[in-house]
């Protein structure tokens, strides 16, 4: 699965339904690294099953292997490799993190002999986690004494990782597949060249250079007997360039909010990988110094630095740090979810370690959680990758979907409508509606499934898989023109968007409302201040506002119901959705802005309001199709008609008591907010404190029915 695709949600998942209901009894959970031990027993805490929804550590104990050993009432154990071989070999693994023991790989494959405290059957399943990894290999020999099903969690697979599991590849999610689901975002790429990170340079002989030794990292001065000359493959490994480091972190800074984020304020969340430790302090010493902020800015989080897990939590959760400077500790597993910017200060030869590295800034966050760590943010649509080292000029390195940021979205609506879209264009219209996607509110996102006739995100996921190599190779290969054969593919996936104008229209009008151009240039002078009412564009809204209702009464349920079924209630989700769909681009009307313009050109027919609802949209259609004579707010219109039903009760010899007043009094406010009462609003507030329907039956008595439907029909007749 994709990195930050929920492999650990999953294998929980799995864990749980074979312990539940396959007799399972005990799960090995194999992790590669101590931080990841952390991070898995959180996810396992954390899970709540299906069902009463209790956490999953409150059905089944789930432990670490520490120097206690396995527990017997443990269900779950996790632990590195290393610690249960040490185990195995009778040794008693040490309390807490030990970097010597988790980190170390012997030369030669390892042998294990039977051990009574943890015999073969101990555990019925054995979950290896970064299962690419190639430590694997020579562990082989501890992975094979349980007598366990082996499940391998990879988002990289190797070939060594496939010749273990004998090709037995169960499930595969692609990294294109999960941004189209949401899952994951896509991404950017900036690079950042310089003279010596592109070719290296060259010191004179005779020049008086600092020389660190690595080990104590104490410094010293010496002077060169020859000439050197380095390349920039030696570049932070035997040679530091302390103007190459600064000038990378300059450029980044000064670029940071007009090219990488534009009108953002905040440093974003960012991670560097470097080349080592030594290098990693460096780096992080220039951050501050380039950034002119403390220690709690920036912080370097390796096995080595001063309580890493703290920092990395601080990383994950504080406003205050933004940028952390790492080698390996944070590459592979590691979830920080707010994480905006992966910055590769370090050369990476291996495909499968970028995709790991890089997936670091591929998670999905709430937006309300993503605020609190970066507060001028809105929502996590992509991340981006800084290159200052040419990592992604690899072959290996996939380029993101959104491949051509040079055209627009309507531009790319356009194209696919009359089905000419490229395969690079495919993948960017695919990027494209999958961060709209996430921009938009579970309303909006439900009415563009409505004009879609289906999901948009199911439109989105046949996009992708429409570029995806494997699927172009499977419907080429027994084709007699391939290219011909790709390119029906790609119309295939787009023709839900080419036959359907109203979802290309949609589409724009949602792309407007979510797009705000913050302008932090211009500097604006008061030319004069006074109040004035232009009737011109007064007169333009009220005379566009009854086309806009005519020309949408087919599609509109609002309109439809006011202007032709008038014995239908209107219901308030109609309401809403027209409140929404005229605040949207080209138009940008409120009823503030349309019940405005009427009081500026008919003021003698229009009562002022200082405050008005959604329902007052009502009122404004009425009055603008000729029900109504006078524009009145909705809410005072309701509790006139009422005061008149109350005389005609009164005069037809009904009188209610104080209790019942109560209760119709309160059901006319909910009127006069919603447009109408069910029975089920009884049950919500404020009916509730006396006992909802039962309460309003028990009080009104067997004619409750009758007067929710009087109220319903007579005041907003």
């Amino acid at each position: 699965m994709a990195t930050g695709a929920g492999k650990t949600y999953t294998a929980v998942t799995e864990c749980y339904r074979l312990l539940k209901h396959a007799g399972f009894t005990r799960v090995l959970f194999l992790v590669d690294r101590n931080n990841l031990a952390d991070q898995t027993l959180a996810e396992f805490q954390n899970y709540r099953t299906p069902g009463d929804g209790r956490r999953f550590a409150e059905l089944y104990n789930v432990d670490k292997l520490t120097s206690a050993g396995m527990l017997g009432s443990s269900s779950v154990v996790i632990s590195t490799i290393q610690r249960v071989y040490k185990v195995l070999a009778g040794d008693t693994a040490p309390e807490g993190d030990d970097p010597g023991l988790d980190g170390y790989v012997p030369d030669a494959p390892v042998s294990v002999v039977y051990d009574v405290g943890m015999p073969p059957e101990t555990f019925d399943l054995v979950i290896v986690d970064e299962a690419h990894r190639s430590i694997y290999g020579v562990w082989r020999g501890v992975l094979e004494y349980f007598d366990a099903h082996i499940v391998g969690l990879t988002a990289t697979p190797g070939k060594q990782t496939c010749g273990f599991f004998r090709q037995n590849l169960v499930s595969e999610y692609t990294y294109p597949q999960s941004v189209a689901d949401n899952v994951n975002v896509d991404f950017d790429l900036y690079r950042i060249k310089t003279q010596i990170s592109s070719r290296g340079s060259k010191i004179d002989a005779g020049t008086v250079v600092p020389k660190v030794d690595r080990r104590t990292r104490v410094q010293r001065l010496e002077t060169l007997d020859e000439d050197l000359e380095y390349t920039h493959k030696q570049l932070d490994r035997a040679v530091t360039a302390t103007s190459q480091i600064r000038l990378v972190l300059e450029t980044f800074r000064d670029k940071l909010f007009t090219e990488i984020f534009p009108g953002r304020h905040t440093v974003p969340k960012t991670l560097i990988f470097c080349e080592d430790d030594a290098h990693a302090e460096e780096v992080v010493t220039t951050v501050r110094e380039v950034f002119g902020k403390g220690n709690d800015f920036a912080a370097k989080i390796t096995y080595s630095a001063r309580d890493p897990k703290g920092q990395l939590q601080a990383f994950r959760t504080s406003a205050s740090l933004r940028i952390a400077v790492t080698v390996d500790m944070i590459a592979t597993g590691t979830d920080v979810k707010p994480l905006e910017c992966v910055f590769f200060m370090r050369d990476v030869r291996s495909g499968a370690y970028f995709e790991q590295m890089k997936g670091r800034g591929a998670r999905t966050i709430a937006p309300a959680d993503f605020q609190a760590v970066t507060p001028d943010a809105t929502e996590k649509t992509r991340f981006v990758i800084v290159d200052a080292v040419g990592v992604t000029e690899h072959d290996f390195v996939d380029p993101p979907l959104n491949r051509d940021k040079g055209v627009s979205l309507k531009q790319l609506l356009d194209k696919a409508a009359t089905l000419t879209l490229t395969e690079a264009e495919t993948a960017t219209f695919a990027s494209r509606l999958a961060a709209l996607e996430l921009q938009l509110t579970p309303d909006e996102r439900t009415e563009l499934d409505a004009v879609a006739g289906g999901s948009v995100r199911e439109i989105v996921r046949g996009l992708v898989d429409a570029v995806d190599p494997d699927t172009q190779a499977r419907a080429t290969a027994d084709a007699a023109d391939p290219e011909a054969a790709v390119q029906a593919l790609l119309d295939t996936a787009v023709r839900p968007i080419a036959a359907n104008p109203q979802l290309r229209q949609r589409i724009l009008e949602l792309r407007r409302t979510h797009d705000r151009i913050i302008d932090e240039v211009s500097v604006d002078v008061l030319e004069d201040a006074y109040g004035v009412v232009d009737t011109t564009r007064a007169r333009s809204i009220v005379e566009s506002w009854p086309a806009y209702l005519e020309e949408n009464r087919d599609e509109i349920t609002a309109i439809q119901l006011l202007a032709e079924a008038r014995e239908r209630r209107i219901s308030f989700a109609d309401i809403k959705e027209l409140a929404e769909r005229i605040q949207r681009p080209p138009r940008n009307w409120t009823i503030d802005l349309i019940w405005a313009a009427r009081e500026a050109i008919e003021a003698d027919l229009v009562r002022h309001s200082d405050r008005h609802t959604l329902t007052d949209l009502v009122s404004l259609i009425r009055y603008t199709i000729g029900q109504d004579n006078e524009l009145v707010p909705y809410a005072e219109k309701i509790r006139e008609r009422y005061a008149g039903w109350l005389r005609q009760q009164e005069q037809a010899g009904v009188t209610f008591t104080e209790t019942e007043r109560w209760w119709l009094d309160r059901m006319v406010e909910v009127i006069a907010a919603s447009a109408g009462i069910s029975p089920d609003d009884l049950d919500g507030a404020p009916f509730i404190e006396r006992g909802g329907i039962d309460g309003a039956i028990r009080d009104l008595g067997p004619r409750t029915a009758t007067l929710i439907d009087q109220l319903n029909t007579e005041p907003t007749a």
